[in-house]
């Protein structure tokens, strides 16, 4: 058994499209998870022509996905942090304050679409950041770091339901810790920035935490809580995520890089993060919204 689900920014999902859809390839009973907003319906057999309707259903501001039914809500979430928990990517944020944000955006951009080595982009882009003051991290996390919309619901409707929470990034970790403990993610893995005298001394932790490292921390994770891979959500943008997501149970391309986007099972491109919610079979009346706090 399979289950499709639509999902649209509120109030723009036309009742008349998955109705349609429904129908055309015999669906079940259509049940909607939040009105104008996602719904969903079960199938006997995934359809031949899902691909068409997703690249069709794209241009009306729709995402589409099909997953089997049984074990789509999930023990485990396993999220990037940079343009995915978070709106901005961390490093072209200090590489602003430094004066060199236009040269560390693109190779952030071509990186993140699998165009250069992840390691050698980023051990580049550090070494650019040589001299910033320390303190110039908590300046960044206060006033040009903003969470991604439907984090919070996402976090606390999964723990809630006794999933676990895992932040992975190849960022660093002066930001996944303020990130995780604000949105309530029970562990976080990420990179070091090296500090000598109070500045950053252009030079990054060894080892470096990449593509492979995201994989090693899923298997690590779910062999401690006795989980397999097919509990995971895991939720990236970028080519250093296409292991986790390729490997999750449910992996996510959130707003993703068109390279990430061909190689994911699951694409989201309209909906924020509650959309993960959706993608479980959750309704909007199932979710928690919890106050905040400033990542300051």
């Amino acid at each position: 058994m399979f289950t499709a689900t639509l999902i649209a920014r509120p109030g723009q999902l036309d009742p008349a499209l998955p109705e349609a859809l429904r129908n055309a390839w015999g669906g079940g009973d259509l049940v909607w998870l939040s009105p104008d907003e996602a719904a969903e319906f079960d199938l006997e057999i995934a359809p031949d022509t899902a691909k068409t309707s997703w690249t069709a259903l794209q241009d009306q501001g729709v995402d589409l996905a099909i997953q089997q039914t049984a074990n789509r809500s999930k023990k485990m979430l396993l999220a990037d942090m940079d343009s995915t928990m978070i709106q901005q990517e961390c490093i072209d944020e200090l590489a602003e304050v430094a004066g060199v944000g236009t040269q560390v955006k693109e190779i952030t951009a071509r990186a993140m679409n699998g165009e250069l080595d992840f390691d050698g982009a980023l051990i580049e882009r550090v070494r650019l950041l040589k001299g910033l003051p320390e303190s110039v991290i908590g300046d960044v996390l206060a006033t040009r770091i903003t969470l991604m919309p439907g984090g919070p619901a996402l976090l606390a409707t999964m723990k809630a339901h006794g999933a676990y929470a895992a932040l992975v990034s190849g960022g660093f970790t002066a930001f996944t810790a303020r990130v995780a403990a604000t949105l309530g993610f029970d562990e976080n893995r990420a990179n070091t920035l090296l500090v000598e005298s109070g500045t950053l001394s252009g030079e990054v932790g060894r080892p470096i935490l990449g593509r492979e490292a995201k994989v090693t921390a899923l298997q690590e994770i779910t062999a401690r809580l006795g989980i397999t891979d097919a509990d995971v959500l895991a939720v990236g943008d970028g080519a250093n995520d296409l292991g986790m997501l390729q490997r999750a149970g449910a992996g996510v391309a959130l707003h993703a890089k068109p390279s990430v986007q061909a190689q994911a099972k699951l694409r989201i491109n309209h909906g924020d993060l509650t959309a993960l919610l959706f993608l479980q079979g959750y309704s909007k009346d199932d979710f928690v919204t919890p106050e905040v706090p400033a990542l300051a």
